[in-house]
């Protein structure tokens, strides 16, 4: 077998794997969008966590898609030797990879910009619904529960929302281990537990060799899916 064959079947299997695994996370974005509560009791607060920041069901279902476009444009490419498949394969896995590189600087370097950026954001949303909306209250719920947190900052995100005019009081969680009675300001502020978002990142950072090696995994695939698919073009040059 000559080197252009195996890598050419090499690149149909690599790419097939990535169009069912899109396929997966296509049908996950989905149920999590239309049953989002059934998606939390299975996975915790690490998804409730998640949830708070970025909308998981329409995530899922962006990734699932491109995922879903990349493996069927790496299949149909290499397995029909098409230039200009191939060609278009590349230039959609160089945009990818220079997103998430960029994604990767910003979230290191301006770490402090995107906080007061979600600030803004979540926040006012606390304000407006919880205590309202049951599935917005369970997934804050979910969270503070599983990560000892409390609201996006501190309990003081929780003023003036549905639940505090309605109970005159913050939720048990933004009091830890005072709990005896009502969370009022002056226990909720005793207590001093911290908000979700600091959280989420000490736990971030906790595993950040973790966290790390995935990414880089995913970078070096994407870099020899990219080098494959190059190779495969220039070699249909030549011939």
């Amino acid at each position: 077998m000559s080197c252009f064959t195996f890598l050419k079947v090499t690149m149909v299997i690599f790419n097939l794997l990535i169009f069912l695994c899109g396929g997966v996370l296509l049908g996950v974005g989905i149920w999590v969008s239309v049953d989002g509560v059934s998606f939390l009791k299975i996975f915790g607060p690490v998804s409730s966590s998640a949830m708070q920041f970025v909308n998981v069901g329409y995530f899922l279902i962006a990734a699932g898609c491109a995922l879903l476009i990349l493996g069927f444009l790496g299949c149909y490419g290499a397995q029909k030797e098409s230039k200009c498949v191939l060609i278009m394969f590349f230039s959609i896995l160089l945009i990818i990879f220079i997103a998430e590189i960029a994604a990767a600087v910003v979230a290191l370097v301006y770490t402090s910009l995107a906080e007061h950026l979600l600030n803004a954001l979540v926040v006012p949303e606390i304000r407006k619904v919880y205590g309202q909306q049951p599935d917005i209250t369970q997934v804050w719920n979910s969270t503070m529960e599983g990560l000892h947190c409390c609201g996006f900052n501190n309990y003081t995100d929780f003023e003036g929302s549905p639940f505090f005019e309605e109970n005159h009081a913050f939720p048990s969680y933004c009091c830890g281990n005072y709990t005896a009675g009502s969370c009022s300001a002056d226990v909720a502020e005793k207590a001093e537990v911290q908000g979700c978002f600091k959280q989420l990142l000490k736990g971030i950072r906790t595993n950040a060799a973790v966290v790390g090696g995935v990414a880089a995994g995913f970078g070096a695939l994407e870099l020899a899916a990219m080098t494959v698919s190059m190779y495969l073009y220039c070699q249909l040059d030549k011939a």
